[in-house]
């Protein structure tokens, strides 16, 4: 019963909204017709013009009807039928003002051709036409927020896969190591609690403070160092970040050194080589990583099973967060795995 009531108090208010628009649009649409019928030396103007406008505004209702019964056949507003009501309308009122200079009275016949159906073609088009465009913008309206709710529900997705991503590695790396090097188990297992602290509560947010990633960062790596000890040879130049002003995506650039990691350490090499370098550089945040490998290692169906699905991630993530505001740029070379990316400031 409420929402009845609700209902009719809605229709109410847009019936009135609709009656004081009327009435305060007709008094200027009044002035022009006057004039207009002043030039073209018709008789009784005032009352010509009074019946005008009320068959004008007549016309605009009606055409606002016929275009909401048409719409409700259609799956969308095509663009040509709104250009077409805007390029009738043009026609119309050129034809009117160049047509003016004939005699509005003795010729019923040229009056009704030269001038009511132009004129009332107007007030049709104009109605259909307002109509038309609020419904074509308000299905864009809604669209453009379906498309924001799934983009936005697909990049919650990805995030809460990028956890138990990162956990299923680490904990695989580690069973390892407590088969070979039980030492370095209670340390690794701290290292991992931080890691984990930030990635399943601090990095939930759809942009991250810059800093507050680097210090995620180089906490994996020092977790890695204790994982890989004195094998590692890593060069790191990354720069220190002060201000929470600028932003990142979480969990974005870790998954390429973790990969570096895991794919170095697959290496027939007695060292495990391993590059970064990450820098602020005018608008856009500059991500460079190189690491070693080995060619026949890197195709293993293992590390491309568990490798693929977070690089698979970020590039729908830089998709989702960073459209047309990235590159990424990704060589597999003989010996090395090279990623350059850069990203807009946030």
């Amino acid at each position: 019963m409420s929402s009845i009531f609700n209902n009719n108090n809605k229709e109410a208010t847009l019936v009135g909204i609709y009656v004081v628009l009327t009435a305060a649009a007709s008094v200027p649409v009044f002035f022009g017709i006057d004039a207009y019928l002043n030039m073209i030396g018709a008789a009784h103007d005032e009352a010509v013009a009074t019946a005008a406008t009320l068959v004008l505004f007549g016309c605009i209702y009606i055409g606002r009807h016929l275009a909401t019964i048409w719409s409700a056949r259609q799956r969308g507003i095509p663009k040509n039928v709104l250009n077409g009501l805007a390029g009738t309308i043009a026609v119309c009122f050129v034809w009117l003002f160049v047509h003016a200079d004939l005699q509005f009275q003795g010729f019923p016949g040229i009056n009704l051709l030269f001038y009511w159906i132009p004129f009332l073609t107007i007030g049709l088009c104009t109605g259909a036409l307002i109509k038309l465009f609020r419904m074509s913008t308000r299905k864009e309206l809604e669209a453009a927020k379906t498309q924001a709710a799934q983009s936005q529900s697909e990049l919650h997705m990805l995030q809460s896969q990028l956890s138990p991503h990162f956990l299923f590695n680490t904990l695989n790396n580690m069973y390892g190591l407590s088969i070979t090097q039980h030492e370095k188990i209670p340390p690794l297992i701290l290292k991992l609690s931080d890691l984990l602290r930030y990635s399943v509560y601090e990095a939930t947010e759809t942009y991250v403070p810059l800093r507050d990633e680097l210090a995620y960062i180089l906490n994996y790596i020092d977790f890695e160092q204790l994982r890989i000890g004195d094998r590692l040879e890593l060069k790191m130049d990354i720069e220190s970040i002060a201000s929470s002003d600028i932003r990142i995506a979480p969990m974005l650039l870790i998954v390429f050194i973790e990969n570096a990691f895991k794919h170095s350490k697959n290496t027939a090499e007695p060292k495990v080589f391993i590059e970064i370098r990450l820098k602020v550089w005018g608008n856009s945040i500059l991500f460079y990583l190189k690491n070693s490998h080995s060619g026949a290692d890197i195709n293993e169906p293992t590390v491309e099973k568990h490798s693929g699905f977070g690089l698979a991630n970020v590039r729908k993530r830089l998709q989702l967060l960073y459209p047309n505001q990235h590159d990424l740029v990704i060589e597999n070379g003989e010996k090395h795995y090279t990623v350059n990316l850069r990203l807009n400031l946030r």
